[in-house]
């Protein structure tokens, strides 16, 4: 018998925004659940243009596998992320895929990091026609990269560390979409683009990539590009049990703290949930910088020695 079950449905698409969290629009369904995320260090973004998806367990025939965060190029100018992430309801766990939008919707509760701290996004923001990081959070080679800026608003001290819970519902997180994630989870979006495809199905034939093989420690957790070089400082060989995640250092998860949603999507210039550009012509990423991505490290919210 397979190990995982394919389910191909379509969800009504006029199901209520309220109970849109219970319901799980999914492709793979387990009963096992995913570990937990792994602690990594982010690589430099190597193009002006990149944005970060971060990495995630995915299912094949042989169980959970790891596909390593990855900086990847937008379909188009003023889009952004919003990570997949594994729902359980009624003794499975399902995925429900990523998608790319003008804004960021719900993703669960899920503290990825690098921004993506549960809810909202607090990675940067498209303007004047440029992305624009927020070195508070993201890793830039800024030798390379020059449009960037500080919000330290999105991060929080406060956050339970190494909270590496992986999945949505009874057991794990038990956030549920905010008014304004309700309202991007309307917008028009597009799917992941065949590059992410392709990086997902490079991971899925990698043994050491699968949880049955590495025990939730992949041996290739974030990678530079798709198809690019993998990134192992020394720092992500540290003890996973105490080192600083990421992710423990953006915006506290709603779930475990009661907050209703990020505040930095209230009326935070920097947020790049609100103002997005509609209708812009698509923007290419500046080409291969001379001399690739400098040596910098330190953008990643664990080398702040908060």
């Amino acid at each position: 018998m397979k190990k995982c079950i394919q389910f191909f449905l379509l969800l009504a698409l006029s199901f209520t925004v309220a109970s849109a969290d219970a319901q799980i629009s999914v492709g793979i369904s387990v009963r096992i659940a995913p570990p937990a995320l792994p602690v990594y260090t982010q690589p430099p973004c190597p193009y002006d243009g990149y944005l970060w998806t971060p990495g995630y367990w995915a299912y094949g025939d042989e169980g959970y596998f790891w596909v390593p965060g990855v900086w990847v190029r937008p379909p188009s100018y003023g889009l952004l992320w919003t990570p997949g992430y594994w729902g359980y309801e009624g003794g499975i766990y399902g995925w429900r895929g990523g998608y790319w939008g003008p804004h960021v919707g719900f993703y669960g509760g899920v503290n990825y990091g690098y921004g993506y701290g549960g809810s909202g996004f607090g990675g940067g923001v498209w303007r004047g026609g440029v992305f624009r990081y927020n070195t508070a959070v993201v890793n830039v080679n800024r030798t390379v990269i020059h449009n960037t800026y500080v919000d330290r608003t999105v991060i929080n001290n406060t956050t339970v560390v190494n909270n590496r819970t992986s999945f949505n519902g009874p057991g794990g997180i038990a956030a549920r979409p905010n008014a304004q994630e309700e309202t991007a989870m309307r917008e028009s979006h597009i799917q992941r683009t065949s590059e992410q495809s392709a990086h997902e199905q490079t991971a899925g034939r990698d043994r050491n990539q699968f949880a049955s093989v590495n025990h939730g420690r992949p041996s290739n957790l974030a990678m530079n590009r798709v198809n690019g070089s993998s990134f192992h400082p020394a720092a992500q060989h540290a003890n996973m049990g105490t080192m600083n995640h990421p992710m423990t250092q953006n915006h506290a998860n709603p779930a475990i703290h009661g907050n209703p949603g990020n505040p930095g999507n209230h009326g935070n210039p920097g947020n790049p949930n609100h103002g997005q550009p509609h209708g812009q012509p698509h923007v290419q990423p500046h080409g291969e910088p001379h001399g690739g991505p400098g040596p910098e490290r330190g953008g990643g919210d664990h080398h702040r020695g908060r």
